[in-house]
């Protein structure tokens, strides 16, 4: 079994494979090609939770375990760890192990990039990206290397982080202009892009109300009911697209709480494969995540691809 540490991880998983990957997968899902059950959450302590996400095909399955203790700052840790076993579906033998956060963070970035590139009007060059974490770093990253965007605003609560992380991102991506905006402002003033993404774990909503007709906005972090990125009002002006229907039925806390009629939602896998009609207005985007798609990020990592679907 090959074991990865996290730069290697993330070696393994390039977004020129992994965004058709997740593709194929989110297609494989919706044909019941991949079952992928429900994620099983234990409780550990009041602070601390066990996550195990199986997904199986015919050619690799995997078990991503993935433990989060709040509290772990003091113990000068991180909050998530965790890693993805893969093993061969027909005999069981483990192929390789995956650092778990690290295929989280890309196949996630991965989920949004294949957002943008079916559902956005055009090729983005200008992003508005809501939040700071790990998983902010990680969409920024993909979306330098995947599309080539060079206009970031970085939108944060506190300033001095906000632009450490600007400074950051510079220095990762010399051709790059990344800006920090206060995340308090942006219902009365924010910068026009082509996309707007929030990855934050807000309980209200972050993502401004009024924007332009041609922005493309993408939910990420919100995963939970009582959590929300999506003001209702945007939620009720436009057609929803969700990465799994399913999840987002009992995760996607922005749009439970917005009381939207889940007849107007559609699930991306109806867009790619043609069963129903790429939205004539820009949509909203929710994504809630799903062991498929870390299914899609073992496939790039170890070279496992079945035949189209």
């Amino acid at each position: 079994m090959h074991i990865f540490n996290p730069i290697q991880t993330a070696a393994a998983l390039p977004y020129s494979k992994l965004v058709p990957a997740v593709a194929q997968a989110a297609r494989e899902l919706a044909g019941k090609q991949i079952k992928a059950p429900e994620r099983q959450v234990v409780t550990i302590d009041s602070t601390s939770v066990l996550l195990s996400m199986p997904a199986i095909a015919n050619d690799i399955s995997v078990t991503k375990l993935i433990t989060v203790h709040a509290n772990n700052a003091q113990h000068r840790l991180p909050a998530i760890q965790g890693e993805v076993i893969v093993f061969d579906t027909a005999t069981g033998r483990r192929l390789a192990m995956l650092d778990g956060p690290t295929v989280t963070a890309r196949r996630t970035a991965a989920m949004t990039l294949l957002g943008i590139e079916t559902l956005a009007p055009k090729k983005p060059s200008s992003v508005l990206i809501i939040g700071t974490g790990a998983q902010a770093a990680a969409h920024a990253d993909a979306l330098a290397e995947y599309f080539g965007v060079s206009e970031f605003w970085i939108a944060g609560l506190d300033m001095a982080p906000t632009q450490t992380f600007c400074d950051a991102l510079r220095a990762h991506h010399a051709d790059v202009v990344a800006k920090p905006v206060d995340a308090a402002s942006l219902q009365t003033a924010h910068p026009v892009t082509d996309v707007v993404i929030a990855l934050t774990t807000s309980t209200t909503p972050v993502i401004p109300v009024s924007l332009a007709p041609l922005t493309l906005a993408i939910g990420v972090g919100a995963f939970k009911p009582d959590m929300a990125e999506f003001p209702a009002e945007l939620l009720h002006s436009r057609r929803i697209v969700v990465d799994d229907l399913e999840g987002a039925w009992h995760e996607a806390g922005d749009l439970i709480q917005a009381g939207i009629d889940w007849t107007r939602v559609t699930e991306l896998s109806e867009v790619l494969s043609g069963s129903v009609a790429r939205p004539a207005a820009v949509p909203v985007f929710k994504t809630v995540g799903q062991a498929a798609w870390d299914l899609a990020a073992a496939r790039v990592a170890v070279g496992s691809y079945p035949a189209q679907a």
